[in-house]
């Protein structure tokens, strides 16, 4: 079963972080009991990979201006069938950034965050199970270009990411970027 890695990473992020067990819990449900859940036409929810990218300083964080959603987040996509959600982080932050030289600190899952996404268009309101991983890049090193996903992307200061969003689960990936360790 392709899911299996994301089940045994889950696993491991559960122990890591036994305050998110509730959220946890119901993602590996939610991954054991949806075959449809890397799917985007899943209109209960489906999985996304993201990127919380900092800098090597851990200083700052490189956040994009969502477009759709009006509000500064960090960078990701739709799995879109895509089991190995690393990879679509990955691939979504070279597509939404224009950067394309990242350390990825660890493959392990570094934030885990359940949202929900309101109606649009011809979409319904959904869940997003988004999986989070942790990036460094040199701040300055590659010129960033702006999707047409976004309004704007930009290096912001630690210390200003919480004006930009004070959501929930800005602030936890924030207070793990400072708790972190690689492994």
């Amino acid at each position: 079963m392709a899911s299996t890695h994301l089940n045994n990473l889950l696993n491991v992020y559960r122990v890591r972080f036994p305050e998110e067990k509730i959220q946890v819990t119901k993602t590996i449900q939610f991954l054991k009991n949806d075959e449809n859940c890397f799917k985007r036409d899943n209109w209960y929810g489906h999985f996304t990979g993201s990127a919380w990218i900092v800098d090597f300083s851990r200083e700052w964080v490189l956040m994009t201006h969502h477009r759709q959603l009006n509000l500064w987040l960090q960078f990701g996509g739709h799995a879109d069938g895509s089991y190995n959600l690393l990879e679509v982080a990955l691939k979504e932050t070279r597509e939404e950034s224009g950067l394309h030289q990242f350390d990825i600190l660890s493959d392990k899952i570094f934030d885990l965050d359940i949202h929900h996404i309101p109606k649009r268009e011809n979409e319904p309101s959904h869940l997003h199970f988004d999986v989070r991983f942790i990036f460094a890049t040199t701040r300055g090193a590659e010129k960033i270009t702006v999707s047409n996903e976004s309004h704007d992307v930009a290096w912001i200061h630690k210390n200003d990411v919480l004006n930009k969003n004070p959501e929930k689960s800005i602030a936890r990936m924030l207070k793990k970027t400072r708790n972190y360790y690689i492994s």
